[in-house]
Order: C-alpha cells, then structure tokens, then sequence
C-alpha cells in the first residue's frame, strides 16, 4: 500500500526532531522493519498458532505504510510481507491464511465501491448485487447446475477447470453491463434517492437468486449451488518433480491467496491511474457539484456510467473468485448487510482514498474474523473451565455476552465515533486533508 505522495513519485516528507532523526534513517528503519517482520516468522516456528504472530505481521504491514521509505524500498518490503511471510504463517494455521484471503477480497469490493461512491460521489448501497452476479455466473457454468436447464448439453456441464480463466473476464464484462443497466435509470436521481433505487436493485438480484429455481432451475433457489468447480492447479506437476509433495488442501489456499493477492494489485493499479486522469477528476467534479461540473462541459451521463461498470467489474470479477474458492454460494451469502459492511470499510478508510479502501476493508475483516471470534471463543473457554470471579461462576454466563454476536453494533459505534472525531476517515484522500485542514484542524490529522 502507497500513500499519495509515494504513489505520485514525490520524495518523502521530512522527519524532523530527535525521534524523527532516528526513524527517518533509512538503515534504522530497515532493521526496525526487519525485526518486525523477522519476529513474526520467528514467532510462527515457536509457537504456530498464535494470535501473536498474526497481530505482529498485522503491525508490521503498518510500519511498512506509515514510515518514510522510497516507493521502492516501501513496495519491497511489502512484497517480502505479503509473498513471503503471510504465506509462510498462512501454512502453519489455515485460518489466518483464510482471513488474509477475505482481506484481500473485501478490499478489491472497497476499491471498487469507492470509483463509485468515494470518487463520483454516486451512494450505492446495491454493490453486493455485482458481487453476486459474478458468482452465479461460474458458479451455473462451473457445476452441473447448468444442465437442469440446459438438458441438452447435460455432458458438457461443469465445465472444464481452465474456463475458470475465461470467467474472470466474462464476470468482469457481465457485471460491467449490470452496472450500465443500474446506471441508465438512475442518471437524475441523487442522495437518498439514489440510494434508495440502488439498493432495491441489490435486493432484486437477491430476490431472482432466490427465485429462479422454476419454472427453469437456473439458480437452484434457496438451496445454493454445489459442487463448484476450481481452477486447475497446473503448478501441481511442476511441485512434484522437485519432490515436493503437497495435497490439495495446502496448495489451493496458497492459490487463491496469490490470485486474490493480483486481483487487488491490479485493481489498485486501475484505481491509482484512474484518480489521476481526467476521468477520475471529471468524477470529482461531479461528487463536488454536478450542476458547475456539466456547466465546465463534463459530460454527466457517460461519466455516472462508467464509474458505475467500473465499480461493478471490480465486483464481478471477485465474485467469480469467491464462489470458486467457497464451492458452494446461495442467496444469503449476498444481503443488503453485506453492501453496508464493505460501505462501511470504505467510510471508515476514508472515502476517496486507495490505501484507506484498504485499510478499511483490512480493519473491519480482522475485526469480524479475528477479534471478535477470538474473544467468543476465549470468552467460551472460561465459561467451560468454570472459573469464578467474585463469587459468581462463569459457567452461569449468559451466550448473549459473546463479543461475535454484536458485531453491527460494534460496527456502528466505531462508525459513530469515527463521524466524530474524524469525519474523512483513518486516511482521508488528500482532497479531503486539504478540507479538513481549512475548517481549522490539523493537516496531518
């Protein structure tokens, strides 16, 4: 992850006094990272299944983004972290591999819901209905779904594991046109109305999934699809030949880890060029004032269009990532709770920003996955070891008081606290500095 400055090739901003000398020695903060990074893989030979561990990976991605270190140096660093000791750890605990997958999937969904609603400035609270579209495509396609209504062709269905490639571009172009088609309705609608009709269309896409199992079972209704193919793992021969021998069950978490991994690099790459052309200032200028923005000849309606496929394409494209990885997807797994969890993490970066989509996205997924599970579960064990405190046995202790279950509350509050204390987000766009900066507060801030 790079910040503005970084990311635009500027050198970066001093660091002064006696702290800021030490720190801002590249030699120093190469060892610091070292040290950090090195503590976490140490950490996993001694004791694998650590929270530790994880939490010290966690903290020295931070150090990687928030030092001042070249663009070279800082994108080393994370291609060490990320392609060699999330990988390593992710070996020696499946889970943590798994949530670094859903980071890497809910922060391509935040990426891509901020072109529309942090760049044009369009609220759509109905992106989760691209994600789905781009899952049921492979899904139907991959599995022998197809055949129930295509009784024709029943020997050609599932198709072969190499159309999985295939499908990444087709749910990138299908979503695109689902995107066009929510778009052309809702060109004069802003604000709340625009919400209002984006989100019926969320819900609508629901709703045929859920429905179109007659009179043609094209999506098996309620009950889901499954089984769902993978890609081919085509490295397989390759590992065996140098005499490694590892099953399925590693290899394909590694898989999707790295092809999740280059969906997000790519999709950052789209998004840093898309900001600094004319068309992400054109949807700038639109998010600002439409009426100045049309008056200065953008031209409004071709602009709302493509920030829509855009945004859906993103969408679409992991959708067919995340039924291929999960096997099996039904209507549930795309609720309107799912659009506002990944509004939330784009709110909570800072709306308009490509690290803070990020960091958002990280935040609230380590936040469901990992904090408040992992308090469920400890909260849990006490409960079963039947220890006392005052007087009062845990074993007595209600299961309401599990951490897991008020995760929207706890998603709220930090979402309260944050309109408060700091309206543009954990990293706001430098559009947003500036704003904040002229109401009187910090640049920095």
């Amino acid at each position: 992850m790079n910040g503005p400055d970084q990311l635009r090739g500027a050198d970066p901003p001093p660091v002064t006094g006696s702290v800021g000398a030490v720190f801002g020695n590249p030699l120093v903060l190469h060892v610091l990272i070292a040290v950090l990074m090195g503590g976490s893989a140490a950490l996993v030979w001694i004791v694998p299944r650590s929270i530790l561990a994880f939490m010290a990976f966690q903290a020295s991605l931070l150090v990687i983004y928030f030092v001042p270190l070249g663009f070279r140096a800082r994108l080393g660093w994370a291609a060490i972290a990320l392609g060699i000791v999330m990988p390593v750890l992710g070996t020696h605990n499946g889970y943590y591999m798994e949530v670094a997958i859903q980071v890497g999937i809910f922060a391509a969904l935040a990426l891509g819901l901020n072109v529309v609603v942090g760049l044009a400035g369009l609220l759509d609270l109905g992106y989760v209905a691209f994600y789905a579209v781009g899952a049921y495509l492979w899904a139907i396609f991959g599995s022998p779904q197809a055949a129930k209504f295509l009784p024709v062709a029943a020997g050609t269905f599932p198709l072969p594991s190499p159309w999985f490639f295939v499908f990444l571009l087709l749910g990138l172009a299908v979503a695109a046109v689902s995107g066009i088609l929510l778009g052309l309705p809702v060109l004069r609608l802003r604000g709340d109305y625009l919400a209002i009709v984006t989100l019926g269309f969320g819900e609508v896409i629901r709703v045929l999934a859920n429905n179109l199992d007659k009179p043609w079972n094209i999506t098996n209704g309620p009950k889901g699809i499954t089984p769902i193919s993978r890609p081919p793992l085509f490295f397989e021969p390759v590992l065996s030949a140098l005499g490694i021998d590892a099953g399925p069950s590693i290899l394909y978490p590694l898989y999707f880890y790295f092809l999740v991994l280059g969906i997000a690099a790519a999709v950052i790459v789209v998004n840093r060029r898309l900001e600094g052309s004319h068309i992400g200032r054109a949807w700038e200028a639109i998010r600002e004032d439409e009426v100045a923005a049309q008056a200065m000849g953008v031209p409004l309606v071709r602009m709302k269009l493509l920030a829509f496929a855009i945004g859906a394409s993103f969408a679409g494209v992991v959708g067919v990532i995340f039924s291929a990885k999960q096997l099996f997807i039904n209507p549930e797994s795309f609720t309107f709770l799912e659009s506002i969890g990944v509004l939330a993490m784009v709110i909570l970066g800072g709306m308009g920003s490509i690290p803070g989509a990020i960091i958002g996205a990280s935040a609230v997924t380590i936040l469901n996955l990992q904090v408040l599970k992992g308090l469920s579960l400890w909260l849990n064990e006490l409960r079963n070891s039947g220890m006392t405190i005052f007087g009062m046995s845990l074993a007595n202790l209600p299961s309401q008081f599990e951490p897991a279950k008020y995760e929207r509350m706890v998603f709220g509050i930090i979402l309260i606290l944050m309109m408060i204390y700091r309206p543009a987000g954990i990293i706001p766009a430098r559009r947003r500095k500036l704003e904040t900066f002229h109401r009187g507060e910090e640049p920095g801030a």
